[in-house]
């Protein structure tokens, strides 16, 4: 296979991811014995905007599909509407229009990912709420979810993993998770034709922002601590986690934050966000005098002429030198909303003083898990795709990646172990730790899933149904055996934990020291936790020194 073709699964694989407990052996299932209660008269809560209606199951109080905002096309979001009476809040809201998915071609994908897509509308901007203990006076930690699919895709219901009552019930926490705007209609920059639309690059950020507002705003009624909020997100999540630590505006709104497989240091620069921008415009035939008529053209016409201004821009683009990591829907710099790039030394003063947690999976976006034929490659043809890689590195290569694990058996391990990811985790780590702020924690997921004869590895969007103690939601995925319940256990904990007091220690986990560049400790979620240190530095020295095609 040669290098675009691996390039092209991974982009595929990103898009795909836009990514309760099995008994134990001798116990009786309690498997679907949850009554659910859905009483208009007492299962009640009281938001700035009206009085809304949830559920009960579990021991969890939920609340699905309740408006945080409301937008114009392109516009600022702004306070959603108050209603009259009680409002049912009880099933997913909207998810933001966005193209279909591909992933379910695959049926291997589909079993495992077992994407729930929802119905897509513009009027989209809903979070959903899991609580174990309503009322004003709990002051428990929020955890706010923040969904994968880049900026592109995805929404805060499409995986079952997602599901926050696990979560709540096991960390005593407020766990909300959002949509926002994506795509085309999050972040098509028209600011080149006037002030009006000088923030519809980063509108989809500003739904965000708005989301943090109104949990600040009314938390409390669910238990919640408005000056305990974390937010954590996986892949595109984790890029608007990363963002957000450079947002001014975000500024107070959390205090602490994990970043899962979506370490983002760079974002979209205005001088290609505007000529993208343009480019839309012009495929529209609208120009500067009808730019308004842009609110009315219908969606898919909208879309298709932003991927292919995309297209355009990101050839010219690389022509020009451009060499960042997503090119098209994604936050711009625009020195307003966002002034820095998230690398830049001001971003990363802005929120030095939030711990930090980031990491990444092992396998991450190994194309032998969408590839069949790449499954059982032979010792040659695995030296083959590694010469391709690396070139004349090949060699130094092959020897670090046997430094660093001895344990490796199959020739796949050679192409399907993860370097980029796992780079940028580390960079944005050391950035982190220069500022001699808050505490950045460091991971590595390496637990191999035996689900559907091992394909899945430790594939992006893995570690996210540990993360939510959903092993048995997502079993698919993980298989749901004895071995990842217990690492979810394991690591729901932490990630609890560390929403409660800014430290990830759990019960069963070795003592997870903080990220030094001098020490450079990482902890290995695997069946056996522990704490490496610098292990793979001269690997990702290696991967550096290769050529990188942007995504």
């Amino acid at each position: 296979m040669n290098v675009k073709l691996l390039f092209a699964i991974a982009a595929t694989a990103g898009s795909m991811c836009a990514c309760g407990n099995l008994p134990k052996a001798g116990e009786a299932s309690t498997e679907n014995t949850n009554e659910v209660i859905a009483d208009s008269t007492s299962i009640i809560a009281s938001v700035k905007q009206g009085k809304i209606a949830g559920y009960q199951t579990a021991g969890v109080t939920v609340f699905k599909g309740v408006p945080y905002a409301k937008a114009a096309r392109f516009m600022p979001p702004t306070a959603p509407d108050a209603w009259t009476g009680i409002r049912s809040c009880r099933a997913y809201g909207p998810t933001c229009p966005q193209e279909v998915r591909t992933g379910w071609q695959n049926d291997e994908a589909a079993f495992a990912f077992n994407w729930d897509d929802g119905f897509q509308t513009e009027d989209c901007l809903r979070l959903n709420i899991w609580t174990k203990e309503p009322g004003k006076n709990k002051k428990l930690p929020v955890m706010v979810w923040l969904h994968g699919g880049g900026f592109a895709a995805g929404s805060g219901q499409e995986l079952p993993s997602y599901d926050g009552t696990n979560l709540a019930k096991r960390g005593d926490v407020v766990v909300i998770s959002i949509n926002h705007r994506l795509n085309v209609l999050g972040f098509l920059d028209l600011s080149a034709f006037g002030e009006k639309y000088s923030k519809s690059g980063n509108a989809g950020l500003l739904d965000i922002v708005e989301a943090l507002k109104w949990i600040k705003e009314n938390v409390r009624e669910f238990g919640g601590n408005p000056d305990n909020v974390i937010i954590f997100g996986q892949s595109g999540g984790g890029g608007k986690v990363s963002t957000l630590l450079s947002t001014p505006q975000a500024k107070g709104l959390f205090h602490k934050a994990i970043i899962q497989s979506g370490s983002q240091l760079k974002c979209m620069e205005q001088q290609y966000s505007r000529r993208i921008g343009t480019n839309v415009v012009k495929r529209l035939g609208l120009d500067a005098s009808s730019i308004d008529k842009i609110a009315d053209i219908p969606y898919d016409k909208l879309l298709a002429a932003g991927q292919e201004a995309i297209a355009e821009e990101r050839e010219r683009a690389l022509k020009e030198g451009w060499n960042g990591f997503i090119f098209g829907w994604a936050p711009v710099v625009d020195g307003d909303v966002l002034p820095q790039h998230p690398s830049a030394s001001g971003s990363q003063a802005l929120n030095k003083h939030v711990p930090l947690i980031i990491g990444t999976t092992l396998n991450e976006f190994c194309a032998s898990a969408y590839v069949p034929a790449l499954r059982n490659l032979s010792e040659e043809a695995a030296m083959k795709q590694v010469q391709q890689l690396y070139g004349s590195l090949a060699d130094e290569y092959v020897a670090a990646f046997r430094a660093v694990y001895p344990e490796y058996k199959a020739p796949n391990d050679l192409v399907d172990t993860d370097l980029r990811f796992r780079s940028m985790a580390v960079e944005q780590a050391r950035l982190r730790n220069a500022q001699h702020g808050a505490p950045v924690y460091l991971y590595l997921f390496t637990w191999q899933s035996p689900a559907m004869n091992g394909i899945w590895r430790a594939v992006h969007c893995m570690e996210i149904p540990f993360v939510f103690n959903n092993t048995a939601l997502q079993a698919g995925m993980t298989g749901n055996g004895d071995a990842a319940r217990a690492l979810a256990g394991k690591m729901s904990q932490a990630w609890v934990n560390f929403a409660k007091t800014g430290k990830p220690a759990a019960e069963k986990l070795p003592d997870w020291e903080p990220y030094t560049v001098t020490k450079g400790a990482t902890m290995i979620f695997d069946n056996t936790c522990k704490i490496r240190y610098n292990h793979d530095a001269k690997l990702l020295k290696i991967a550096g020194q290769r050529p990188q095609r942007p995504l």
